[in-house]
């Protein structure tokens, strides 16, 4: 058995130990859930459960999983804990994504926000007693048209108002690079956000994001390469100018691509 299964198969039963009822349902998120992984990636588990053992960092149940957490870690095998979530919570919150309501949660964690339909469409799952975590991946199974249209209002919104401010134009010629670093990071997120909703793809969340663009169909022209220019515009006089105006000529191609 490699590595990978011999871990999965151990610390499943263990943290599905963590419930109240002591049968949680286990999955696997990040990039290991989406497929994506790499010798950087550790293994980010969930548990859902109705509740959880009272006192539960007090219980031999949470000292028998951190044990084992830290041998396969010396091991050279990483793991982020595990995220432990109820049932009555996610389905509150996937009945808001569902309707529209798209509000990443903020986590310190998370650069651009916990998005709920992608980590539950993309995890894969180890343990689901009672068939909550598939059920919640057969609601995803079509992208919501609520949700589209949410995000692409929500986004485009952002983008048409920096393309057309003067504000951004001026931190430029003052070369406040604070701002400048703030403004290209919000405008690349809002762009890749409103490229997947067009696509009916889930946001892959804080990583992959080019890579897994780069395999959808609808696409401004050259869009990778183009994105990353302008997320590494160089140091010349002219990079921050260019800058702008790639990301300028980037929101215009989006809403043609749209419009089309």
């Amino acid at each position: 058995m490699a590595p990978e299964a011999e871990l999965i198969a151990a610390m499943a039963p263990l943290i599905a130990d963590l419930a109240e009822d002591g049968a949680g349902a286990v999955a696997l998120a990040g990039s290991r859930g989406k497929g994506r992984s790499d010798r950087q990636s550790d293994y980010d588990f969930r548990v859902y459960a109705h509740a959880y053992r009272q006192d539960l960092k007090e219980t031999r149940q949470w000292h028998r999983f951190e044990a084992a957490m830290a041998e396969w870690q010396s091991q050279g095998l990483r793991m982020d804990g595990v995220w432990m979530r109820s049932y009555a919570g996610v389905e509150s919150d996937l009945g808001a994504w569902l309707s529209g309501t798209a509000i990443p949660k903020s986590f310190e964690w998370t650069i651009w926000g916990y998005h709920l339909p992608t980590d539950l469409s993309s995890q894969q799952i180890v343990s689901d007693p009672e068939g909550r975590l598939a059920g919640w991946k057969d609601q995803l199974a079509c992208y919501p048209e609520p949700l589209r249209n949410s995000v692409l209002k929500q986004y485009r919104e952002i983008l048409n108002y920096w393309a057309a401010d003067y504000h951004y134009e001026s931190k430029v010629d003052r070369r406040d690079l604070v701002f400048l670093v703030g403004i290209t990071g919000k405008l690349a997120n809002a762009i890749l956000q409103v490229v997947f909703a067009l696509n009916r793809a889930y946001y892959p969340g804080d990583g992959w994001n080019l890579p897994m663009a780069a395999e959808l169909e609808l696409l401004p022209p050259d869009f990778t390469s183009r994105m990353a220019a302008i997320l590494e515009p160089g140091r010349d006089p002219d990079a921050l100018h260019r800058q702008r105006t790639e990301l300028i000529a980037m929101i215009a191609d989006l809403e043609v691509l749209i419009a089309a």
